[in-house]
């Protein structure tokens, strides 16, 4: 199939990796280059970063909606648009008379929106997956041609779920795809009253409070790791935390963010285990070695920042 790939962040990556191996990328499109890195130089996004490696043509453009990008669409004339974390939203005039597709990681009408993968593990859902559905007005809201679920485990950061959610993208394309070439895809409506949402995290969102019961904390430490990350302070040092556990679920007779006889962090109920965390300019390491090189006065509480 001739397709144009429409996509910018890494969770695009091991897709466009399959098509170029089993079809045929007329095109690429992406956002353009942004500032990175300490010297604030522009730099590709991964999708843009990889077409040039694969010597495959690539638009960076702000606006995919352009008439000038939808002219240069139209006269490439593709069997499909695969889009993948594009960033844009796009015009009814670009996907009018062709098949649009969007990979998204959630069991849609779950967790529409940008954030899918962080929110599923703040809410604590037991199961996520992909969906690819068709390109609609509303955000998410397409048509759902196809799913592929799979468990979260209770010590997966949202990191970790997003890299092997990204590594189920092919298979599930491939059957899509497949079916589309056939002529049998069946297209199901979403469920608008199951409908939940899925909002852009910032940075003011990475805060982490021991007054919620041990599983929420856990749960909401994974689903902001890496990014924005919850911080705290401890025995004077500020250090994020990067994975914990759930130690008890049993109420405690301490202030939430005590320090328990048993190293671990009192919650309301239960308590959390530190297990990776990493300082300022630091490197991740797990908290039993933080603490050997570290003198500190555990009787103190974690206080978030």
């Amino acid at each position: 199939m001739r397709i144009i790939f429409l996509g910018s962040g890494e969770f695009g990556l091991p897709s466009l990796e399959y098509l170029l191996d089993c079809h045929e990328i007329s095109l690429v499109i992406t956002q353009p280059d942004r500032p990175a890195g300490r010297g604030r130089q522009p730099a590709s996004t991964p999708i843009g970063a990889h077409a040039g490696m694969e010597g495959i043509p690539c638009l960076k453009t702000p606006d995919a909606n352009d008439p000038s990008v939808i002219s240069r669409i139209n006269d490439l004339n593709p069997d499909v648009l695969v889009v993948i974390a594009f960033g844009q939203k796009l015009a009814p005039e670009l996907l009018k008379g062709r098949l649009s597709v969007n990979l998204h990681a959630s069991l849609l009408p779950r967790h529409r929106g940008a954030a899918p993968i962080h929110w599923a593990i703040i809410n604590g859902d037991s199961v996520t997956g992909l969906s690819v559905i068709t390109l609609a007005d509303r955000i998410d809201a397409g048509d759902v041609l196809g799913m592929t679920e799979t468990p979260i485990k209770s010590s997966e950061t949202v990191g970790e779920l997003h890299d092997r959610l990204a590594g189920l993208g092919p298979s599930l394309l491939e059957r899509v795809l497949g079916e589309a070439e056939q002529g049998t895809l069946r297209p199901v409506s979403q469920d608008e009253n199951a409908a939940t949402h899925a909002p852009k995290l910032g940075r003011a969102d990475g805060t982490v409070h021991f007054d919620q019961p041990a599983v929420a904390v856990r749960n909401r430490v994974h689903g902001l790791t890496p990014w924005p990350g919850c911080d705290i302070r401890f025995s004077g040092h500020q250090m994020r935390l990067l994975k914990v556990e759930v130690a008890s679920s049993r109420e405690m007779d301490m202030e939430p963010g005590h320090v328990l006889e048993d190293g671990t962090v009192a919650c309301q109920p239960g308590s959390i285990r530190l297990i990776k965390v990493q300082e300022p300019g630091g490197r991740p390491m797990g908290f039993e070695d933080w603490l050997r090189g570290h003198a500190v006065d555990e009787s103190e509480s974690c206080t978030p920042l």
